[in-house]
Parts: structure tokens; sequence; C-alpha cells
């Protein structure tokens, strides 16, 4: 097995076609069709089905392409980081954001990434928390932003700031940020909530089952912006932090407010494996990725958030 074998087992995948494939990689078709024979030779298992309508995933196939995929970007970041000691700092650093602080912070990160080292390739994986834990545990993210999450002997983390949840309606429910909303009249609502275990789901169930309350879930969704279309077309409520709405709220498409008895408050972490060296890229980019949450918090743009970190 070489990298050209797995780069042929990618290529081919993502195109569906050996023709298109090799015209990718600059070579000749039978050279992309003897890559990928080796590799299955070596593997000992067919990676396509290969039949009229292209090269179609085997489920062993499936499987060695995300394998591929991983060690090719391994190699890639080696490359980019290995520079002389007094050459620019440079490499790939990927980065994971959580869905609800992604408008906020994104832009804001790679406007400071380029201006302080133009020589750091920046990737953004957005998802919710459950998502990025499994691919920093998978070496898929270099650093992510997590909830509540505890150290760890596979993972290290660094509490940034802790966030209050806001009820969310549709404009109708005319919810105001001045008035705080009690946990006891929410629950009268149907509601728009993530699947469990999400975090969200399970403060909302803590929250609810320590005062004696029951709570009823039109709809579960893992999607933040389904979650928040459903409840501005009037289909229920759902519990967010206030970042996540704040320009929804601006814009008049959704009302929110503070939840009050009792306010429930989620702490954002900084995580990173323990297995994996952080290189000076990363340490670069985490360092910036601080600043950057630390100027929301101050200049009031993360509504509800407390910044904690030293």
């Amino acid at each position: 097995m070489d990298l050209k074998q797995l780069r042929a087992l990618v290529t081919v995948a993502e195109t569906g076609n050996v023709t298109r494939a090799a015209a990718l990689l600059n070579i000749v078709q039978p050279a992309v069709s003897r890559q990928l024979r080796l590799l299955e030779e070596d593997i000992g298992a067919e990676l396509f089905d290969r039949g009229r309508h292209g090269m179609e995933l085997t489920e062993a196939g499936r499987s060695m392409v995300e394998y591929a995929r991983r060690i090719l970007d391994e190699v890639a970041r080696a490359k980019a980081e290995i520079r002389p000691s007094q050459g620019p700092i440079g490499g790939i650093v990927t980065v994971g954001l959580l869905a609800s602080t992604a408008d906020l912070l994104s832009s804001a990160l790679v406007a400071a990434v380029a201006e302080k080292y133009p020589g750091i390739r920046l990737r953004i994986s957005v998802g919710y928390a459950g998502h990025l834990l499994d691919w920093l545990e998978k070496g898929e993210v270099d650093v992510a932003l997590l909830y509540d999450q505890k150290q760890t002997p596979a993972l290290q983390v660094k509490t940034l700031l802790e966030e209050a949840l806001w009820v969310v309606a549709p404009t109708s429910a005319r919810l105001r940020r001045s008035k705080p909303v009690e946990l006891a009249h929410v629950v009268k609502q149907p509601f728009v909530l993530p699947s469990a275990p999400h975090g969200l789901r399970a403060l909302m169930e803590q929250a609810a089952t320590l005062m004696g309350l029951e709570f009823s879930v039109l709809v579960e969704t893992n999607a933040l912006s389904v979650q928040k279309n459903l409840v501005i077309d009037g289909h229920g409520w759902t519990i967010l932090p206030a970042v996540a709405v704040a320009d929804d709220i601006a814009r008049g498409t959704l009302s929110g407010a503070p939840l009050a008895e009792p306010a429930l408050l989620r702490k954002i972490v900084l995580a990173a494996s323990t297995t994996r060296q952080a290189t000076p890229p990363v340490r670069c980019v985490v360092a910036v990725l601080l600043e950057c949450m630390k100027a929301a918090v101050r200049q009031n743009k993360w509504a509800g958030a407390r910044w904690l970190a030293e």
C-alpha cells in the first residue's frame, strides 16, 4: 500500500469514474485501474462495484476511503508544517466550532489568522457538541469547542466561558430580553429540540425533573437551522443560547427571553486530544481563537455570556 494507491482510491470514490479520476490525478486511466487493483490485492477485499453506472464503493471500500482520507490529510499536514526554523509558521489547522457559535466566530477567526499567520491554512468544521467530540477523537479536528466537557485521560479541556440559555419562540409570543420567563410557564408549550443525549436536551430534562415538571417534544432535529425555522413557522418553542438567535431576534423573525427559576447555564470549553501533539500552527490558531472569543464577550457581541478563562 502506498500514497498513490490511496489517492487513486479517494479520487475515484469522489468522482465515481476512473476516467475523470485519471484526469484529476494527471495520469493515464490504466494506471489508476492498476493502483486500485494493487490496493484491493493488498487489502484482500473488493473496494468498488464496477458496473454500468460507474464505480460504486463497497462496504469495505467505504471504510477504506475514510482511513485513506485521514492518512492523506496527515501527510499533507506534515508537509505543510515542516519548515526551516527561521521560516514563517505554516500548516493546516482544523478547528471545530459549535453550530451556535459559528456565525459569530468564523469570520473574525479567519481574518485574524490570515493577518497574523498567512502561512496557516485554516479549516473550520461546524457541528453539535457530540459530532465535534467524535471528530476530535478520530483526529479529524485539531481542537474543538464543546459544552460542559470534563477532562479525561484522552481529552484535555480548558473552560472558557459560561452562557445563559434562552427560551425562543415565534414573534407572536412577544418574548423580551428584559422579561425573563419561568420554566413552569415554558413547559406548557410544545418543543422543538435536539434528540437525546444532546446537551440542550439533557439540561432541559434535568431542570424539568428537579422542579417536578413535564414537557412535550413535538419534533426532534439535530440541525440548528431546522430547529430555528420550525420555531419561526410556529411549530413550537425551543431552548438555545442567546448568541444563536441574536441576529434572528434583531431581524424580528424570532422572539426570545432568558430562562428564570431556574436559569439554565452551560460552560463552553476548548478541547484537544491528549494523544496528538499540539503543533506550533495549532497553538497559534488556538491563541487567536481565544482572543476572538474574549473580544466578542467584552464587546457584548456574545449575548448572555461571561468570560471565565484567565
